[in-house]
């Protein structure tokens, strides 16, 4: 009996355009989250085909310097012209100091996203290990996943008031752990099930490191079904690093 073919992760690359656009509306998720919908014409023609793309936000700090961050598409609207992005505020960075003072009206600029990953939804099971960075993107996807889908996830939240109900069709395995030690133990204690299944990390970059290596070295998950990215980094700004580069 002949081996299948290893799934094929289709890389897009998207003309990037810098959008000018308004702050519509600004809700609050839990203490330590804010979801802030940017709005105008200018979103005509925005594309996010991968639930982990990363657009970048540009705004000026207090001292008037020009600061660039990454941040997932969390939701856009094509109709209404809306896009929704989600703030972790717990973070100490320039962004989350934006957020906090934020107001309806003000402006806000985004470029992007340059490309995407699309990740086939078929999968037997999907595996989601990430930190509050990486909550955008991993209920971006489980709103996605299709029903019948196995999904499990393991969540870092420091704060238990943050966590809060992701929505999904799939059949969803949820743990919220509160420390780096937990996250990696728990994923060292799991067994992948049977079939063929897609792993998926972001987070702090030493920890994204490791998940790596447990998914690779300890599991024996083969990387063309795998994807690991280091959203940011302690004690800088501004990182985004790709641990598990594709062709």
């Amino acid at each position: 009996m002949t081996a299948a073919p290893p799934r094929r992760i289709e890389r897009v690359r998207h003309e990037i355009h810098r959008r000018e656009l308004k702050v519509a509306r600004i809700q609050e998720l839990s203490p330590g989250f804010l979801a802030i919908t940017l709005a105008g014409d200018a979103l005509a023609g925005f594309i996010s085909s991968g639930f982990d793309d990363h657009l970048k936000f540009m705004f000026d700090s207090s001292e008037g310097e020009p600061i660039r961050r990454d941040y997932t598409p969390r939701h856009y609207d094509a109709e209404r012209n809306e896009l929704v992005l989600e703030f972790a505020l717990h973070q100490h960075g320039q962004a989350a100091r934006w957020a906090r003072e934020a107001v309806v009206g003000q402006t806000a600029v985004i470029a992007g996203p340059r490309g995407s990953m699309i990740i086939p939804m078929d999968y037997d099971w999907h595996l989601f290990v990430g930190d509050a960075t990486a909550l955008p993107a991993i209920h971006r996807r489980l709103e996605e996943l299709p029903p019948g889908t196995r999904a499990m996830v393991s969540v870092l939240l420091t704060d238990p008031a943050d966590q809060r109900e992701l929505s999904s069709a799939a059949d969803l395995e949820l743990e919220w752990v509160d420390s780096n030690e937990a996250l990696l133990e728990s994923l060292r204690k799991r067994e992948l099930p049977a079939g063929e299944g897609f792993a998926w990390g972001a987070g702090e970059a030493s920890v994204m490191t490791q998940v790596r290596d447990i998914l690779i070295d300890q599991k024996g998950h083969p990387k063309q079904a795998m994807r690991v990215a280091a959203y940011w980094r302690k004690g800088a700004e501004g990182v985004h690093e790709e641990l598990t580069p594709m062709a």
